[in-house]
């Protein structure tokens, strides 16, 4: 890892400030959202950042993602910035991140490239979908994401294909509260690895993140196991603890 821990845990403390702006939002305008992946993890096991981590995540449905992405600019103070394809052009994914300017990352597959976009400390925002249970419904959206996938910036980079194929899916949103449906992440994330019941994730409850409160799955439990597995309260060997960035540099205080 090429971040040092003074470095990492103030980075750390800067995304923990953008969320808390974002959870003010929410709140504000009664928006959903939750903390996901290894945030919620870190929330669960450490009751904050796990020590090592060096991002931070959450979720929103769509039809919330939607009202928070066209409300929050004018919300955010100066040192924040809403970061999409709309907002920020050649910024390549079709999900969101907010970006603080009180420090850049440089992640690991920016390496030696040359980047146009705003690279601020950042949080990422995963929009999701209700859909029905149901191998079916499973095994359709696992191929429509695929291919989504397959035209992404990574792979063949055909913008406007993939992003009409992500509005075809993501029109498929039962968006409804729903007892025989899972939530998946939104055809702009295209992954099936989040693939949870949808009474496991609503009603949302609250949870202790670094000394405050946020929104977490309801019973938060069952969505680590399914993400992290069985053992999930249980720290990784040395050897495991990975991280997602190449370097944080942070804004020189005066």
């Amino acid at each position: 890892m090429n971040i040092d821990n003074k470095t990492l845990r103030e980075a750390q403390l800067v995304m923990l400030e953008t969320l808390v702006e974002v959870d003010r939002i929410c709140r504000k305008y009664n928006i959903r959202y939750w903390l996901v992946s290894g945030t919620l993890l870190g929330a669960v096991r450490h009751e904050g950042f796990i020590p090592w981590d060096d991002d931070l995540d959450i979720a929103m449905p769509l039809e919330d993602y939607n009202i928070f992405l066209t409300i929050a600019q004018k919300e955010l103070p100066e040192n924040m910035f809403l970061q999409t394809h709309g907002s920020d052009p050649t910024f390549p994914y079709d999900f969101a991140k907010i970006r603080n300017s009180k420090g850049k990352i440089i992640e690991k597959h920016e390496r030696y490239k040359k980047i146009t976009y705003n690279q601020g400390i950042f949080i990422d925002i995963f929009p999701s979908i209700t859909i029905r249970k149901g191998l079916f419904f499973k095994y359709l959206y696992r191929l429509s994401f695929l291919v989504i996938k397959l035209f992404s910036y990574k792979y063949l980079n055909q913008s406007y294909i993939r992003r009409c194929l992500i509005k075809i899916i993501d029109r498929m949103n039962q968006g409804t509260p729903c007892d025989d449906c899972k939530i998946i992440w939104s055809a702009k994330l295209p992954s099936l690895n989040f693939y949870i019941d949808y009474n496991s994730v609503y009603p949302l409850r609250e949870l202790c993140f670094e000394g405050r409160s946020f929104h977490v799955p309801n019973n938060y439990n069952e969505v680590l196991r399914v993400l992290f597995g069985d053992n999930y309260l249980k720290l990784p060997h040395k050897k495991n603890r990975k991280t997602h960035n190449w370097t944080i540099e942070l804004q020189k205080q005066i």
